[in-house]
C-alpha cells in the first residue's frame, strides 16, 4: 500500500508537501468533508489528486473553467493517470462514451462543469460510477456572496443525494467568513475539517500607481523590474494591443485569451514558463492551474471587480518565495468604468423578461417547447440583433440561470472531433465497397491510430489534407460525407458559447423573476467595488488590508508595501534631522563654540543640512549666538 508521501513522489516528482497539504489529505482519507482554504500556489489540486491515487474509484471534479480543466485532464495525462473531462459544446455520443468509459474503465478523474450536473444523462451515469471523492474546485463560485458567483454550482449540493456517503472536498483561494458559511450551506457539508492557511504574502509587495499615463508606467515597470512578467487587462483586444507595445520597445511579450486555439494557447504557456517569452498580457483566463514559480512581478493595468480577484491574480507573482511585485494601475477613469459595470450587472426585471423573449425568438422555439435543446449561440449577431448591450446581455442570463431556465457555458475553443462508428472489419467492408474514399480512410487510420473505434480524437483537417494531398475543403467535405453515411461521427471546430434550454418556453407574462435575489447580488456587488476602490486610497499596509478583508485581524504591517516604504522615508527623514538637532545640542552643552567648531562637532549631515539645523535651532530659541559663539 503506498502511502501519500510516495504517491506525491512518483507521479509529481516532489520530495514533501506544501503547508497544510499533508493534513487536508489525511483528512480526505479518513471520510471526512473537507473544506480547504489555500492561497494561490498553494498546491490545491494535489489535496485531492494524491488522496484519490489511494483510493479505490474516481473522484468527480468539479471546475468553472473549461481552459482550466483541459489543462488539468492533460497534466494528469502526461503523469500517466487516466482522465477525463466532460462540458458544454459535446455532442450526446461523446459525452455517453466518456461516461461509459468513466464507468467501466480505468478513468481516475472525471472533471466537470457545474452546468454539465444539470443533464440527467451526466447524473444517471453518476449513479453507476464507483466514485470515491467529490472535489469541487474555485469552491467561492457555490457562494451567493463569491465573487464569481455561478448559479449552476447551486446543483452540486444534488450529488450529495445521489452519492450519500462519498466524502467532499471543497477548495478555494479567496473566501471571507461570509463565503465560507456560505458554501459549507449550499454543498450540504457535513461537520466539516476546515484547513485555513494565511493569505499573508511576506516576499509579495503591493504597489498601487494613480496615474493617468498607464503606458509609462508599464514600460518604467518592465525595464527596471527583472524576470518574468504577467500584465492583465479587461479584454481579448488589449491583449494584442499591449503585447504589440512591448514588443515595439524591445521588450519579449506575447498575450493570451481564451478564444485562441488550444495548440496555439498551449505554445504560449509553454513559451512562458519556460521563460522564452518574458512577458505575458492576458485576460483573466490565464494564470489557473499554471504554476510557474519565478514569476517577478504582477501588472494589473485596470481595476478588478473584487479584492477576491486581485488577490488570487496578484498572487501568482513570487511563488517561490522569493521578492516579488504586485502592482495596480489606476485612475478616475476606472472607478467610473466600475461603477458603469454596477449598472450593466444588474437590468431590471423588465429587461430580463423581454431579453427572455428575444431569446426564444432568436432560435424560433414556439410556447412550451425547447426543453434541453443545446446548441451554439454567438452572442455578439443575438445583441446586434436586437440591439442590447452585450454586458447587460450576460448578467441577464445570470439571473435566468439561476431560475434554472436556460445554461450558458463559457466561450471557448472546441477543436476538431472524430471517431469510427462502424467495427474495423465493417470500416474495411466500406472500404471495399466505396473504393473514392479508400486512401482517404486509410489516411486517416494510419494518422491517429486504432484508438479511433473507441473515444473521440482531436484532429486536424489541414494536416490531414497535408497527408492525403487534397484541397482542405475536400477534406472537410469528405468528413461530412463519410459522417451521413453513419461510419464515423466528425464534430467540426468551434469557439461559440452554447446554451441549453432547461425549461419549456415560457410566455413573458409568466415568467417570475426574483427581485430579492436580484436586489442581494446587487449589495454583493456593490460592497465588492467599494473595497476595491478603498483599497486604492486607503492610507494603512496594502497587505494588512487584504488580510482584514479576508477576516485575518490585527495583521502585523508587511514593511515592502508602497505605503510601509513611503512610512519608512518619512520616519527616516525625521530621523535625520532629529539627529543633527541632538548632535548639536550635545555639543554646546557646557560649551561656546564658533561656527566652524560646531560644525566640525557634527558628523550626522552634510554641510548645507547642518547649517539649515543651525538656523532653525536660533529661530526658535533653542540656541543662541553672541555673533561670534554659539551656546545654550
Amino acid at each position: 500500500m503506498s502511502t501519500p508521501s510516495e504517491i506525491l513522489n512518483t507521479y509529481w516528482g516532489h520530495q514533501a508537501f506544501r503547508p497544510l497539504q499533508e493534513e487536508i489529505i489525511q483528512s480526505v482519507l479518513s471520510g471526512h468533508d473537507t473544506l480547504a482554504l489555500l492561497p494561490t500556489g498553494g498546491g490545491k489540486s494535489i489535496c485531492f489528486q494524491v488522496p484519490t491515487m489511494l483510493k479505490e474509484g474516481i473522484c468527480l471534479v468539479v471546475s468553472p473553467l473549461i481552459a482550466l480543466m483541459k489543462d488539468q485532464v492533460e497534466n494528469l495525462k502526461a503523469k500517466g493517470i487516466a482522465a477525463t473531462t466532460i462540458y458544454s459544446g459535446m455532442s450526446k455520443r461523446e459525452i455517453d462514451i466518456k461516461l461509459d468509459n468513466c464507468v467501466f474503465g480505468k478513468i481516475k478523474f472525471l472533471y466537470l462543469s457545474p452546468e454539465r450536473l444539470l443533464s440527467d444523462l451526466v447524473k444517471t451515469r453518476i449513479s453507476y460510477m464507483n466514485v470515491c471523492l467529490i472535489a469541487i474546485d474555485e469552491a467561492h463560485c457555490v457562494s451567493q456572496w463569491g465573487y464569481d458567483f455561478r448559479p449552476p454550482y447551486l446543483q452540486i449540493a444534488k450529488l450529495r443525494d445521489l452519492l450519500p456517503n462519498v466524502p467532499l472536498i471543497a477548495l478555494t483561494a479567496t473566501a471571507t467568513n461570509k463565503v465560507r458559511e456560505d458554501l459549507v450551506d449550499k454543498l450540504a457539508m457535513r461537520s466539516p475539517s476546515v484547513y485555513v492557511k494565511s493569505f499573508a504574502r511576506h516576499n509579495l509587495s503591493y504597489v498601487v500607481y494613480n496615474l493617468d499615463d498607464k503606458l509609462s508606467k508599464l514600460l518604467s515597470v518592465a525595464q527596471s523590474l527583472k524576470g518574468s512578467g504577467l500584465v492583465y487587462v479587461r479584454n481579448r483586444r488589449e491583449t494584442v494591443e499591449l503585447a504589440n507595445f512591448l514588443l515595439r520597445n524591445q521588450i519579449s511579450a506575447d498575450y493570451y485569451h481564451a478564444g485562441l486555439e488550444s495548440t496555439i494557447r498551449f505554445a504560449k504557456q509553454e513559451n512562458w514558463k519556460k521563460n522564452r517569452t518574458r512577458i505575458m498580457v492576458a485576460t483573466n483566463a490565464f494564470g489557473m492551474g499554471i504554476d510557474k514559480p519565478d514569476v517577478r512581478f504582477v501588472v494589473h493595468m485596470d481595476l478588478p471587480e473584487s479584492l477576491e480577484a486581485y488577490y488570487q491574480e496578484a498572487g501568482r507573482a513570487g511563488r517561490d518565495e522569493k521578492k516579488a511585485y504586485a502592482v495596480l494601475l489606476c485612475n478616475n477613469a476606472d472607478i467610473d468604468y466600475l461603477n458603469l459595470k454596477f449598472d450593466q450587472n444588474f437590468p431590471s426585471i423588465e429587461e430580463i423578461k423581454v431579453l427572455y423573449q428575444h431569446l426564444g425568438n432568436f432560435f424560433q422555439l414556439a410556447y412550451g417547447a425547447g426543453k434541453d435543446l443545446n446548441m451554439e449561440f454567438d452572442i455578439a449577431a443575438f445583441c446586434k440583433q436586437y440591439q442590447l448591450s452585450v454586458p447587460k446581455t450576460l448578467a441577464s442570463f445570470k439571473f435566468l440561470e439561476r431560475d434554472e431556465l436556460i445554461s450558458l457555458s463559457e466561450s471557448t475553443y472546441h477543436p476538431s472531433r472524430l471517431m469510427f462508428l462502424l467495427k474495423y472489419q465493417d470500416v474495411y467492408e466500406f472500404q471495399v465497397k466505396h473504393f473514392q474514399y479508400d486512401h482517404f480512410i486509410k489516411t486517416i487510420l494510419r494518422s491517429y491510430g486504432g484508438a479511433l473505434f473507441e473515444d473521440y480524437l482531436k484532429i486536424s483537417e489541414s494536416d490531414l489534407a497535408q497527408r492525403c494531398g487534397l484541397p482542405y475543403q475536400q477534406v472537410v467535405k469528405f468528413l461530412i460525407e463519410l459522417d451521413k453515411m453513419g461510419v464515423l461521427s466528425y464534430l467540426p471546430q468551434s469557439d461559440q458559447p452554447r446554451i441549453q434550454f432547461l425549461s419549456p418556453r415560457l410566455d413573458k407574462n409568466h415568467l417570475s423573476i426574483d427581485q430579492k435575489f436580484l436586489n442581494f447580488r446587487k449589495e454583493v456587488f456593490k460592497s465588492q467595488i467599494d473595497a476595491v476602490i478603498g483599497y486604492t486610497r486607503a492610507n494603512r499596509c496594502r497587505s494588512t488590508q487584504l488580510l482584514s478583508y479576508f477576516n485575518e485581524k490585527n495583521a502585523d504591517k508587511c514593511g515592502i508595501c508602497d505605503y510601509c516604504l513611503k512610512e519608512k522615508r518619512i520616519e527616516y527623514q525625521q530621523n535625520y534631522w532629529d539627529n543633527i538637532e541632538y548632535s548639536i545640542v550635545t555639543a554646546l552643552q557646557g560649551n561656546s563654540l564658533d561656527l566652524q567648531q560646531l560644525l566640525k562637532a557634527i558628523n550626522t549631515a552634510g554641510q548645507q543640512d547642518k547649517l539649515d539645523m543651525i538656523r532653525q535651532l536660533l529661530d526658535a530659541g533653542k540656541i543662541k549666538s553672541d555673533g561670534h559663539k554659539y551656546y545654550l
